[in-house]
């Protein structure tokens, strides 16, 4: 987390300003909103959850992550991605060529959540679905080392993307997708001159940061998810990859297999 504490380092102290779920923080070059909990403890961890495409950070604050994750103390944010013209709702690129550097965005919001609210900068995790999952996958491939964790729900790696050194670190990564996905296959699909990225290629790129042999460490099975996990045979890290029988969509239970996730790791 250098690059956060060295931003919190020139920025001004902050009490808790009048933005939150539904009013925006505003920072240079876009905004978020986030949740603080009432009885928030001090040094709390926090999860960064990019939402999908068409959405705003403002939607996500509805459901299981406000329950599962808010309510068990974590501080919620949730960054905004870029306009959609003519819209009220935001898009993220999630590759190389876009508008605004996202990556070096969301660092900045970190740095300005954390001036706004008591957050343990080493207790950091980061979630997203559909294009907010693709969000998650940059991230690791670009500031692994920033984060505790990171979980995807039915994102992949855009392409293109440099994946030289991509994860930037060894992570810890869930990835939760769906069979019948046809919005985001496994395997992606062209759009125009990008491509949403093979969830194959992705995970491999995560297997050779974190030193993991091909084949899993272990499998489960049970009434909502099938899982092929990755962590003994790895040098350091671990991977999980849990496939559903639905859609595109966030699956029920996805919230409580991601906080198991990273409270375990």
């Amino acid at each position: 987390m250098r690059y956060i504490i060295a931003l919190l380092s020139v920025l001004p102290s902050l009490s808790h300003a009048a933005c939150g779920p539904d009013a925006p923080c505003e920072i240079a070059g876009g905004s978020y909103h986030m949740l603080v909990p009432d009885d928030v403890a001090e040094d709390a961890p926090a999860l960064v959850f990019f939402h999908g495409h068409n959405a705003t950070g403002q939607m996500i604050f509805r459901g299981g992550l406000r329950s599962e994750f808010a309510g068990a103390g974590y501080v919620l944010i949730a960054p905004n991605g870029t306009p959609i013209e003519g819209r009220s709702t935001r898009r993220w690129a999630g590759r190389e060529g876009s508008s605004r550097d996202d990556v070096a965005f969301t660092l900045d919001v970190i740095a300005d959540a954390a001036a706004r609210a008591s957050i343990d900068l080493d207790r950091v995790y980061v979630a997203g679905f559909s294009a907010g999952g693709s969000m998650a996958w940059l991230m690791a491939c670009k500031a692994a080392g920033q984060f505790a964790g990171f979980a995807s729900v039915s994102g992949a790696l855009r392409q293109p993307n440099d994946t030289t050194d991509c994860p930037s670190a060894p992570v810890n990564f869930l990835q939760i997708h769906g069979f019948a996905d046809n919005q985001v296959p496994f395997e992606g699909r062209a759009i125009r001159d990008w491509h949403q990225g093979s969830l194959w290629d992705s995970l491999s790129l995560a297997r050779a940061a974190n030193e993991c042999r091909s084949h899993p460490d272990a499998i489960t099975i049970d009434d909502q998810f099938r899982c092929r996990t990755w962590d003994d045979s790895c040098g350091a890290g671990a991977i999980r990859f849990c496939e559903h029988d639905g859609g595109h969509g966030l699956p029920r239970g996805w919230t409580t297999l991601a906080r198991d996730w990273f409270e375990t790791r």
